[in-house]
């Protein structure tokens, strides 16, 4: 798939951290309750670890008792949803849609009005006030 942003796997193993790495670019996950972003609820907006492009803003964000953060809504525009089949489960799979980088996934049980929850992990994403 093409991206507004390119860069080769070599280019991001150098600007990424190896924990980044693994899960921005090779689909993985944190453990749960432990990111930084998983009970953090100050005004701003939430940006691709790997791009910086503006992905979710805060007041999306709720507490979905998951141990991920968890926003019912994205930034229109920002996220690429690709179906997910892999571990035994059908699931959609978020991604960044400026440099399709891994950000987690979405479900539809969440308790807001959108009745979604984007669950993503603390290190697929930054915080801007």
């Amino acid at each position: 798939m093409k991206y507004p942003l390119e860069k080769t796997e070599e280019q991001w193993k150098e600007e990424l951290s190896l924990e980044r790495y693994k899960i921005l670019r090779q689909k993985g996950t944190e453990r749960p309750h432990t990111g930084s972003y998983n009970l953090h609820y100050e005004k701003g907006t939430y940006c691709c670890g790997a791009c910086n492009e503006s992905l979710f803003e805060s007041n999306s964000k709720f507490d979905a008792h998951c141990g991920w953060p968890s926003f019912d809504e994205s930034i229109p525009g920002k996220v690429e949803y690709i179906k997910d089949n892999t571990l035994g489960m059908s699931r959609t799979e978020i991604l960044c849609a400026n440099c399709g980088s891994h950000l987690g996934h979405v479900f539809n049980d969440g308790p807001t009005k959108t009745g979604q929850r984007y669950c993503v992990n603390s290190l697929s994403i930054d915080f801007k006030e």
